[in-house]
């Protein structure tokens, strides 16, 4: 199978499906991440990308290292501005999704979850939902949303719809290699007990594991199935 990942940022890729990129991967699929707002600018007062460009780079060569260590066949970045995509016109990144849809032809496509904190998630799942609608001849099947730590868990009750995840994948054999590649975007990790460290990582798999009583797992919520 093709799969294609779809993340806001550099390293949300990894934080919402890692693992779940190395079973496809070691099942024999091909997988593709797709990567569209450019992670740093924010951090600047006056968001000037040129002052921005030692981190861009070093963002782009993590997202790189990150791919690598979990195999994937491509990984593309994108520039659209880091948590200003709301102010983009939502055709022009459906625009770009479609296009990415259209090179790689995914039978499956993860991807945000509309509930998450971070306006760039939110902005990326409905675009990714209106890319996807399910036409005739239409290559994709499965939607899955995921849960990125430090933005799914920090939206309060009754703001947007909660991350209750009704689908597992069992990661016991890939967490490290999940852990492995977060590791790559050192830059983006906290320190615990922070949900954006490695043991926080961790201990979310080993938590979702548990809840379907298996060692570890990543858990999203299904958007659609066409079998």
């Amino acid at each position: 199978m093709n799969i294609l990942v779809i993340a806001a940022h550099p390293d949300d890729e990894v934080l919402g499906c890692g693992a779940t990129i190395a079973n496809h991967i070691q099942q024999g699929d091909r997988v593709h991440v797709l990567i569209l707002a450019e992670g740093a600018t924010s951090r600047l007062s006056d968001r000037d990308r040129d002052l921005c460009q030692t981190e861009l780079s070093s963002l782009a060569a993590s997202a790189q290292r990150a791919g690598e260590i979990l195999g994937v066949s491509s990984s593309e970045l994108c520039s659209f501005p880091d948590n200003r995509m709301d102010g983009c016109d939502l055709l022009d990144v459906v625009k770009v999704i479609e296009s990415a849809v259209e090179k790689h032809c995914p039978s499956v496509i993860y991807t945000h979850h509309i509930g998450d904190v971070n306006v760039d998630h939110q902005q990326i799942h409905r675009a990714v939902v209106t890319a996807c609608r399910p036409l005739p001849q239409h290559s994709v099947k499965t939607l899955l949303f995921f849960e990125v730590p430090s933005s799914s868990e920090w939206q309060t009750p009754g703001s947007a719809p909660s991350f209750m995840p009704n689908w597992y994948v069992d990661v016991s054999g890939t967490l490290d290699l999940k852990l492995q590649a977060l590791q790559a975007y050192e830059s983006e990790l906290r320190p615990w007990p922070h949900p954006r460290s490695l043991k926080g990582v961790e201990h979310l798999a080993r938590w979702r594991g548990a809840s379907v009583s298996l060692p570890a797992a990543e858990a999203f919520v299904l958007g659609r199935h066409l079998s």
